[in-house]
């Protein structure tokens, strides 16, 4: 059975720092873009961060960009996404994702990652 696994959420203040971890096992990842997605109350699930399958390229929403990084380590099967200077509306519910080699301009589209995990709270407080 295949399982994306999130972990490393949690409470934090605004300026603080998170390490999400996802753990994949059922299978290899290492030729899957891996990517990190979010979701407020009342929000639609919105992109964050992707990795190629070398771990060579990313791609960030602009709303992250240098505060967060995300990386891999497909000997553990596993992407991270490292948070900085976390501000409250980065409070959301994160999600990994997986999905086979895409087209570049479709990296940001929920819809066509084939794997998620269950997600892991973020709390970001003033």
């Amino acid at each position: 059975q295949v399982q994306l696994v999130e972990s490393g959420g949690g409470l934090v203040q605004a300026g603080g720092s998170l390490r999400l971890s996802c753990a994949a096992s059922g299978r290899s990842f290492s030729s899957y873009v891996r990517g990190w997605f979010r979701q407020a109350p009342g929000k639609e699930r919105e992109f964050v961060a992707a990795i190629s399958q070398g771990g060579v390229t990313t791609y960030y929403a602009d709303s992250v960009k240098g505060r967060f990084t995300i990386s891999r380590d497909n000997a553990r099967n596993t992407v991270y996404l490292q948070m900085n200077s976390l501000k409250p509306e980065d409070t959301a519910v994160y999600y990994c994702a997986a999905r086979p080699a895409v087209t570049m301009s479709t990296i940001t589209t929920a819809a066509l990652y084939d794997y998620w995990g269950q997600g892991t709270q973020v709390t970001v407080s003033s």
